[in-house]
């Protein structure tokens, strides 16, 4: 008996300890032009949506940022306008970093004005932006392949021969890189290793969920919950329905928000 009672607790640990889990969508908020990047704040409870608006790579004034409440609703559609192709987004305390191609604009969120536009020297498509503890900001440029770092305003090179580099997050010491279909954690010496490896497509978005765990998305269409030994599982593979460009996470209530790309919409998921 004591032997079938423990046989049959196994059984059940095993199968939590290695449930995959699973996303519910729960919302949709559309007419959103070309959103690329979404980022919770939150000191104000809100979403930041970078709009491209047009060409991923264009300088044509399009470009903007929208404020999204958390239950999907839009606060305010044109928040920032006549910017080119907005992308990633960070936030240090009350000030919101973009990429734009080949610079970075800073806003201040109290008073939502423009207050720097930083040019990169040699970028070719800046992608995503993260910021450690101390305010210093790194960029990824996908096109090149470098990842800039950016101290008082002055942008340089902190590593090359990062091949189609994208999504980027700095977390407990470390900064995290979406290289390609790799997530590499990179250490203060610049010396990196790689977590984790094998997506179906590059990585583009970039969530850490606790426990050295982190959520992924690659552009075309998928999504991935990536476990702290490396190994992950397909949380939504949407391939050819719509794209999963750089996702926003609510950790309070396990939501995260994919950016659909040329479906013009957010959509929310709760993580189960």
């Amino acid at each position: 008996m004591k032997k079938l009672f423990f046989l049959a607790l196994g059984a059940c640990l095993s199968t939590t300890a290695f449930a995959q889990r699973q996303l519910t969508e729960l919302w949709e908020t559309k007419d959103l032009p070309t959103p690329e990047s979404v980022l919770y704040s939150a000191k104000n409870d809100l979403l930041y949506v970078s709009l491209i608006d047009g060409d991923a790579m264009a300088k044509d004034g399009k470009g903007g940022v929208a404020i999204l409440n958390l239950d999907g609703s839009i606060k305010q559609k044109d928040w920032i306008t006549e910017m080119d192709a907005p992308k990633g987004l960070a936030l240090y305390k009350d000030l919101l970093y973009v990429a734009d191609v080949t610079s970075v604009w800073v806003i201040d969120v109290v008073t939502g004005n423009v207050v720097n536009q930083i040019e990169f020297p040699g970028a070719v498509m800046l992608n995503d932006v993260t910021i450690d503890d101390n305010g210093v900001v790194y960029v990824s440029d996908t096109r090149s392949g470098k990842i800039y770092q950016m101290r008082n305003n002055r942008p340089a090179v902190y590593l090359e021969n990062t091949p189609s580099v994208n999504g980027l997050k700095y977390s407990n010491g470390h900064l995290y890189a979406l290289v390609g279909p790799e997530l590499w954690k990179i250490d203060a010496n610049k010396k990196s290793s790689i977590i984790a490896k094998g997506f179906e497509l590059g990585g583009d978005g970039l969530e850490p969920i606790g426990n050295d765990e982190f959520l992924v998305t690659c552009w075309g269409g998928l999504i991935y919950h990536v476990k702290a030994d490396g190994s992950f599982d397909k949380l939504l593979d949407v391939r050819g329905k719509m794209n999963t460009a750089d996702l926003g996470y609510h950790p309070q209530s396990n939501t995260i928000f994919i950016p659909t790309f040329n479906n013009n919409s957010v959509k929310a998921y709760k993580l189960n």
